[in-house]
């Protein structure tokens, strides 16, 4: 596994601490838990660079440096979608593939990236906004995109209106899932505010 992103403000295993005291320390309310066994100090802020670090520590040796973060976890981490149950990693179909480690929690899509696709937040990649939203947009279910891409269209420090994405998904080319996204944002478009509430209705992410 990759090593702890202490300078992200990231606890894990192994760094000063392990798991029984991490765990002790939950219980005090000294930490709490981001993602798998990445903690963080009640006192330090839950920022989407202290997000990517955690679970980048579950990113395999293998794969890291080489994939991104994508899809609902890169949404995730931007803040605009629940805690995944795995990690998503999208990794260039120009690189040579690689294989997952038994149990890694991780799941592996080969995908075209283009250097304007990622990001670098907490010291790993991640999907951009407006990526994200195109991949969600077109893997996901209807519920769940919809009530993702609502939270990454109002979120204004990410600048990834629903036009913008719409635009986005249009001009991909050969992606599976094209016209049902384009189909899910126009009804996103056309209804509105009302969409926005009653897609985010539910109380916080997790």
């Amino acid at each position: 596994m990759s090593d702890p992103q202490e300078a992200f403000g990231i606890l894990s295993p192994g760094c000063e601490f392990e798991v029984p005291e991490l765990c002790a320390m939950v219980l005090d309310h000294v930490v709490v838990p981001v993602f798998g066994q990445a903690f963080r100090s009640v006192a330090e802020p839950e920022t989407p660079a202290l997000r990517a670090a955690a679970m980048a520590s579950l990113v395999p040796d293998n794969l890291a440096g080489r994939a991104a973060l994508g899809r609902m976890s890169a949404a995730w981490v931007y803040g605009c979608a629940p805690r995944p149950a795995i990690v998503c990693l999208l990794i260039s179909s120009g690189h040579r593939s690689s294989a997952l480690p038994a149990r890694s929690g991780c799941s592996l899509h080969e995908v075209r990236l283009d250097s304007l696709d990622v990001e670098r937040l907490g010291g790993t990649q991640v999907t951009c906004a407006l990526r994200t939203a195109v991949d969600v947009a077109v893997t996901e279910s209807a519920e769940l995109a919809t009530a993702t891409l609502w939270s990454l269209a109002n979120s204004a420090s990410l600048n990834c209106p629903l036009g913008r994405i719409r635009a986005a998904v249009a001009a991909a080319s050969h992606v599976p899932g094209k016209r049902r996204a384009l189909e899910l944002i126009d009804d996103m478009l056309a209804g509105g505010r009302a969409w926005g509430q009653a897609a985010t209705e539910g109380g916080a992410l997790a």
